[in-house]
Order: structure tokens, then sequence, then C-alpha cells
């Protein structure tokens, strides 16, 4: 029986080479953004990460990028406020989301950016992808399915994207893999295949880069 929200393949050796390219060539930070007055012209191909906080969506950035600071991480849940954009060659945006979750900011300062949040994810016509960070050791929390519920709102399509698989261990992987399909079996704007990164070993970071680079 083949499983629904598989497991993305492994891609051939010229989408890899493209995505390398792409994600670690000339890769620029660009701004960081409080307001969508502050958005940049949509005139390229965009993709955001979004991920709850502490994920480890900074370090995937980093890894993807071949950077060992390109995306800043803060030990501080929530202290990411801006939504950051990088620019990839003069062909593509890269957008770092704001951590949501737990966040250590006033309950007004956190409204404010999940306003900006979803009038981001609303507004913006040249955005391909979002790719939502899931911790593998946590599976799919409540705190995650409200950014899938958004994006299925938004009409935005979103690839799940497992982070720190290094470290689950062997006999907890399907039961995690399992209880994230059955979440996301009630999201319409789900992408039916799913991605297991480590940034510490570079699992998947290959994969991940071919599905941004193959985008159009």
């Amino acid at each position: 029986m083949k499983l629904p929200f598989p497991l993305a393949a492994e891609p051939d050796d010229a989408t890899r080479e493209a995505g390398r390219k792409l994600l670690t060539g000339d890769v620029e930070f660009l701004k960081g953004v409080v307001a969508m007055s502050g958005l940049p012209p949509g005139d390229r191909i965009e993709v955001c990460f979004a991920g709850r906080s502490n994920v480890g969506k900074s370090s995937l950035i980093n890894a993807l990028t071949g950077r060992r600071a390109l995306a800043r991480a803060s030990n501080t849940p929530g202290r990411t406020q801006e939504v950051n954009f990088f620019t990839l060659a003069d062909t593509h945006y890269l957008v770092d989301l704001p951590g949501y979750g737990y966040a250590n900011a006033p309950l007004e300062v956190v409204a404010k950016w999940q306003a900006l949040l979803k009038s981001y994810l609303a507004g913006r016509a040249n955005l391909r992808r979002a790719f939502v960070l899931v911790d593998a050791r946590h599976g799919v929390k409540p705190v995650d399915e409200e950014i899938m519920s958004l994006l299925d709102g938004a009409a935005v399509t979103f690839q799940t994207v497992l982070t720190k698989a290094d470290k689950v261990k062997e006999k907890d992987r399907d039961r995690i893999l399992e209880q994230v399909r059955g979440r996301l079996a009630a999201h319409p704007a789900a992408f039916p295949e799913l991605m297991v990164t480590s940034a510490e070993k570079g699992w998947g970071i290959p994969t991940l880069r071919a599905a941004i680079a193959t985008l159009d």
C-alpha cells in the first residue's frame, strides 16, 4: 500500500547541482521587514520558512546556504520578530518568518507580528511554497497546526520538513512519521511529500535545495 505523504525522492545529479548552485551561490541578506509596506517588490520566485520557536530554522537555513551565520539563531524563543528576506542570485527570495509559539514577547507585540504574518501569507502572489518545519522528535504540535491552517486559508502550498532527525531514535521514526501524516491529512494546502533533514548531519539538504530550485 502506498503511504500518504511519502518521503521526497533524492534528486538526480543535474537537479542536485542546480539546487546547490542556487542556494550556495550569491546569497545575501536583503532586509528585515516589520510592516507590509516594507516588503520588497514581488518580482521573483519566493519561498518562505516557518516553524515554531527553537525548531532549528536558522540552523537549517545556514546549512542550505552553506553559511555559518546567515540566519541568526537565538536561544530566546520568539526573539526574531521580523520577516527576513534573503536574495538567491537574481531569481529568488528566501524568506525567514518569525518563530511562532511560546514567544518571549509582550502580547501586543505577538499580536502585531501575527497580523503581519497573516497579511504576508495572504498577499504575496509570487510566494510559490512555504516550508513548515516540524521537530522530528515531537511531531506535529497544535501550534504547528495553527500555521498550517493559516496557510490553508491563504491557499499557499506548504511542504512539511522534519528537522533534527539525527536526534530521533530509529525505533521512534515510524511512529513520528505516522503521526505527522495523520495530521497533514486534514490540511488541503499540504504538499504531498515529506522531507526529513538534519542540519548537523547534512541529511536531506540536497533534496530541499533541489525542491526550491525546481519551483517556477
